[in-house]
């Protein structure tokens, strides 16, 4: 289908009319501002849907709260019939005029022998949109909804255009997602042709002409296949890119809690890890190439040995999407640690050798002071000078991610892993991942850092499994 992707700018010769879904509202609470010129309807269903999701306990009854009120201060001055005509959006700008939102009232249509029964709220959103259809022939009626039946379902009952809302959507696919390096081929230096370096102490900088690579970013890493060179790009303009050797030995040299990198992907990792100028790592990639290990590892380096961080808070999104961990007694650690089994067994790797490993990890849990926290509970606190692991966070939307993002505080580092092969969120999907659309606004901050750790599975049956499953 060519007309499956909502970017609210589409045709100015054509007028459209945008009816949205419960869940855009759910997605987007303010959905119905991005659709500039073009005209936008929400059904009666929706605003029932809203209602019934707003008063339950989980973090998405906040979403459908901000969505109510934001329609209600849309239309809280207009009469009656205004609202079923439709009331101005708000403008942007004076260049770009804005559309009208108006609600229409589904529970008042017929039922003929060419709608879907109205005994689901899906058919009477889908009916809602026919109705607008067969009334406006001159005009482009779209449906927008995340649910793929529903899309399917309204193709089915005669709906001409549907399409799934991604305006907050930053890349087309996962395969455009930013790596965190770049690969030169052959030799580096052979495409070089001039190059001004400069040494303080043990660091070498390196200056070459922007057209050697084109499109970068800052904390970028550079190698080549030479195994020899590496380097990490410090900055950049419009002629010149400076960047900082790092040398493919010495990265493959890094130590942290007695790991060693196995390739040079987790020995970028651990040096962006181990970099106290970096304040937010993400890790990417598939099951078994060490995200959890390398993040826990380099952690306890940094609180034990180092000093840097004073403890280490470790959290990840549950099954139930961070909503709850119930009410049955025990702690909120003891309650978290089921779903942070993949943290415990790092811990036990990493002391595996010791003679008592048992009584090794109680110490190392005390004098690291790792405190297992649910995400649920993140929203409201200022968390100072720790080291956060937050583990599996491709299941949480951006809005989720950036409620932990902004609860650090001075001297905090915050460690990203996910993969996004691994979504288990009926809402999302790699391209609409929190992970993704943090990984592709951040990748231009000086303080942060990705990579994509692609090249170490955990044994032969991973590797197996990872290529023909």
């Amino acid at each position: 289908m060519n007309n499956e992707k909502a970017t609210p700018s589409t045709s100015l010769e054509q007028p459209i009319i945008y009816l949205l879904d419960t869940n855009i509202l759910l997605h987007e609470p303010f959905a119905f501002l991005s659709f500039k010129e073009h005209d936008v309807v929400v059904p009666m269903t929706v605003l029932e849907e809203l209602d019934s999701i707003k008063d339950r306990r989980k973090d998405v009854s906040r979403d459908a709260r901000v969505a109510i009120r934001a329609l209600e201060d849309t239309l809280s001055n207009a009469s009656p019939e205004e609202v079923l005509a439709g009331v101005k959006l708000p403008q942007n700008d004076e260049q770009h005029p804005s559309g009208c939102l108006s609600i229409i009232n589904d529970y008042s249509l017929e039922q003929t022998a060419n709608t879907l029964s109205f005994n689901e709220n899906d058919n009477r959103i889908i009916n809602a949109a026919l109705h607008i259809q067969k009334k406006n022939p001159n005009k482009k009626i779209v449906l927008v909804t995340k649910d793929i039946n529903m899309r399917l379902k309204a193709k089915g009952a005669g709906l001409a255009h549907v399409e799934d809302y991604r305006t907050d959507q930053l890349i087309d696919d996962i395969k455009f997602l930013t790596k965190g390096y770049h690969q030169f081929e052959g030799d580096f230096w052979q495409q070089v042709s001039a190059c001004e370096s400069e040494t303080e102490g043990r660091q070498t900088s390196h200056i070459i002409d922007k057209s050697t690579l084109p499109l970068t970013y800052i904390n970028e890493y550079l190698i080549d296949e030479t195994e020899h060179f590496a380097a990490k790009v410090t900055g950049f303009d419009d002629e010149k890119i400076s960047m900082l050797d790092l040398s493919y030995e010495r990265l493959m040299g890094k130590n942290a809690w007695g790991i060693h990198p196995k390739n040079i992907y987790q020995g970028m990792a651990m040096d962006a890890l181990l970099d106290p100028n970096i304040e937010l790592v993400i890790l990417t990639g598939p099951a078994g190439c060490g995200k959890t290990l390398l993040a826990l590892a380099t952690a306890l380096e940094q609180v034990i040995e180092r000093g840097l961080y004073d403890k280490i808070i470790v959290t990840r999104s549950t099954p139930e999407i961070a909503e709850s961990i119930g009410f049955l007694p025990g702690t909120e650690e003891e309650k978290m640690a089921p779903w942070l089994a993949a943290i415990t067994d790092s811990l036990e790797v990493l002391h595996s050798q010791d003679e008592n490993m048992n009584g090794s990890l109680d110490y190392i849990m005390e004098k690291a002071n790792i405190q297992f926290k649910s995400v649920n509970f993140m929203r409201g606190r200022s968390i100072q000078n720790a080291l956060v692991l937050l583990d599996e966070c491709q299941n949480l939307t951006a809005s989720q991610l950036k409620t932990i993002i902004t609860r650090c505080g001075e001297g905090t580092k915050l460690i990203c892993s996910g993969n996004l092969a691994q979504i288990d969120s009926n809402y999302l999907t790699a391209v609409t991942s929190g992970l993704t659309y943090i990984v592709e606004r951040f990748k231009d901050f000086p303080g942060s850092s990705t990579i994509n750790l692609n090249g170490v599975v955990r044994s032969r049956l991973a590797s197996f499994a990872e290529e023909n499953l």
